[in-house]
């Protein structure tokens, strides 16, 4: 059975996903054929049910649980760390009010942090490649900036304001669950299409090296120690298997979102063990 896994172009994604896209393990019946796309694409192509499996960010989930059920395995989870508010020009979080600040696409978690952190937030939506060199030509004030961004901000002379996750960890004591992947629900055996993705996912963190090189291709503009760096703060014990912290931390987030007017509609996580 041929199974399309639609994931971002993103080192980590591609660090998960490198055994399966390069044939290091055995698949039995299932071939997986990839696509790669940026997550707020894939965000509105799975309200479409378009893709078996596709990798969403956990605050779009509500809107396609009647198609999809979140896996185990397969989750981006910063563990006292997310996206990151920048200026150019040091800020303080109460410079915030009234700023304009460039945020990646409405249902990314990202920018649902950004309303939960700051609910009256000025917010200018854009590409999430767009917003340094905005924040950089005076477009805008600040940026909630997202994947490599996180990395390497400094490398453009740009100031931390506040770490999101850092923020939601103090909140809650939990860590912050950012994206997952879903199955959608009319796969045959989608329990074992979430087994093959653990393993493809165990098996790049026992062959680190190898599966960083391929990564490496994904990066934008970082080097190999950056890409390790990057990779190993979403892919880790939380993406082999979100457990039981993970799982509560999803649904808190989804609850507060749903609270806050963000999320409309309210939901119960459906979630596949792999």
């Amino acid at each position: 059975m041929l199974i399309t896994v639609a994931h971002s172009p993103d080192a980590d994604d591609a660090f998960m996903f490198y055994s399966l896209a390069k044939e290091k393990i055995d698949t039995g019946s299932f071939t997986f054929r990839h696509v790669l796309k940026d997550i707020e694409t894939l965000n509105h192509e799975a309200l479409k049910g378009i893709y078996e499996v596709t990798a969403i960010s956990f605050h779009a989930y509500p809107l396609v649980s009647d198609r999809y059920a979140l896996m185990t395995c397969g989750s981006s989870i910063g563990d006292g760390y997310g996206p990151i508010i920048v200026s150019e020009k040091p800020m303080t979080i109460k410079d915030l009010k009234g700023a304009r600040i460039a945020a990646p696409g409405p249902l990314t978690t990202a920018c649902l942090l950004l309303r939960l952190f700051l609910p009256d937030a000025n917010i200018v939506q854009m590409n999430f490649d767009e917003i340094i060199s905005a924040i950089k030509s005076g477009k805008i004030d600040a940026g909630l900036i997202i994947h490599e961004g996180q990395i390497n901000y400094m490398k453009d002379g740009l100031h931390k304001v506040i770490d999101l996750g850092e923020w939601w960890q103090e909140e809650t004591g939990l860590p912050l669950p950012l994206g997952g992947n879903v199955v959608r629900r009319d796969v045959p055996n989608g329990k074992e299409v979430a087994r093959l993705i653990k393993e493809s996912i165990v098996y790049s963190l026992a062959h680190e090296d190898e599966a960083i090189d391929y990564a490496l291709g994904f990066g934008r503009g970082i080097e190999k120690d950056e890409a390790k760096r990057f990779v190993r703060m979403y892919v880790n014990d939380f993406t082999v298997d979100i457990g039981e912290n993970g799982k509560k931390a999803v649904e808190l987030l989804l609850r507060k979102g749903f609270e806050a007017g963000i999320i409309e509609k309210k939901t119960t996580v459906d979630w596949i063990e792999a």
